[in-house]
């Protein structure tokens, strides 16, 4: 770390909706910035060069994020639904002891039992 930053990886859903999916991720990435951290949005660099309807791309994509996932000191979770692509990358964080934080669609970080 050049600066001591914590990089944290956003996890919250993009396939759906994704004009609002794009819209949450993006505010994610700021709400991370103005905590002092480093956002790491996979699904918002990849969709911009890779085809999210092509089933192989897709995969590419998320492969691709889960590789990233492994230089992240945290992961947070955004929002109350855990789309199939996060819960992968819920489940190897927790595979690979990266601290998991939740919060809610407005930023308010939550207390998962």
């Amino acid at each position: 770390m050049i600066n001591n930053k914590k990089i944290v990886f956003i996890c919250s859903p993009y396939k759906g909706d994704i004009s609002k999916n794009t819209t949450r991720a993006k505010r994610y990435g700021r709400y991370a910035i103005s905590e002092g951290a480093v956002p790491i949005i996979p699904h918002l660099m990849y969709p911009q060069f890779l085809d999210e309807s092509d089933t192989r791309e897709r995969a590419i994509g998320l492969e691709m994020g889960l590789e990233l996932l492994g230089i992240c000191h945290e992961i947070w979770v955004f929002g109350d639904i855990i789309s199939p692509g996060m819960v992968a990358e819920i489940n190897v964080a927790g595979e690979n002891k990266i601290p998991i934080k939740y919060h809610d669609i407005s930023c308010r970080p939550l207390v998962k039992e």
